[in-house]
């Protein structure tokens, strides 16, 4: 059973870690666990209080082979959490760190981006918000997930992609990691063909 953590911060948004959690654990048998600076309730950006009773030291127990990073408000200002020494430290050892939309922020700051292909909401916010950001070369400009060596990026507006290369990394077989993407892909194709 792979086993993926999901850190949540205040004002979390919603739709980045739904499908991982809604999906990965009751369909695909992963071990999903969430975990946030500190033991606390959270509100969500869409207005959901959540307690999260895991704090983030917690997590070299719990032994993931995936760290992922939602996004909030939250990543934007100076209350942003460092992440750096758990993020480098996991990715260092094999294990694969993945964020989006402002939980690439944490991922830019702590140097991960300076090596491998990534994305983001774009470019300019990685450097407005990540003063060490030093990951321009590798930056990708695209509408989906991006992932390379380890490291799994993608805008907010991306979370099916996002979910799909998570899943890809948790070692889900190819032909079920098909039959996901098209299953969320059919919705947008019933759309056009009625349109």
């Amino acid at each position: 059973m792979t086993k993926i953590a999901v850190i949540l911060t205040q004002g979390f948004a919603d739709w980045e870690y739904a499908l991982i959690a809604g999906t990965g654990g009751p369909f695909y048998g992963m071990q999903i666990e969430f975990f946030a600076p500190q033991a606390e309730q959270l509100l969500s950006q869409g207005g959901l209080t959540v307690v999260i009773s895991r704090q983030l030291n917690e997590i070299k127990d719990f032994q993931p082979a995936i760290i992922v990073v939602v996004g909030g408000t939250l990543w934007e200002t100076t209350r942003a959490p460092d992440l750096t020494s758990l993020l480098c430290t996991h990715h260092k050892r094999g294990g694969t760190v993945a964020g989006i939309c402002g939980g690439t922020l944490a991922l830019a700051r702590a140097g991960i981006f300076n090596a491998a292909g990534h994305t983001s909401n774009s470019a300019a916010f990685l450097k407005q918000h990540a003063q060490d950001y030093r990951g321009e070369k590798h930056y990708r400009e695209s509408a989906a997930a991006v992932s390379d060596q380890g490291v799994i990026s993608a805008p907010g507006t991306a979370p099916v992609s996002f979910t799909a290369a998570v899943f890809e990394a948790a070692g889900l077989p190819a032909d079920t990691l098909l039959q996901f993407r098209a299953m969320l892909a059919a919705e947008h194709a019933a759309t056009e063909l009625a349109g």
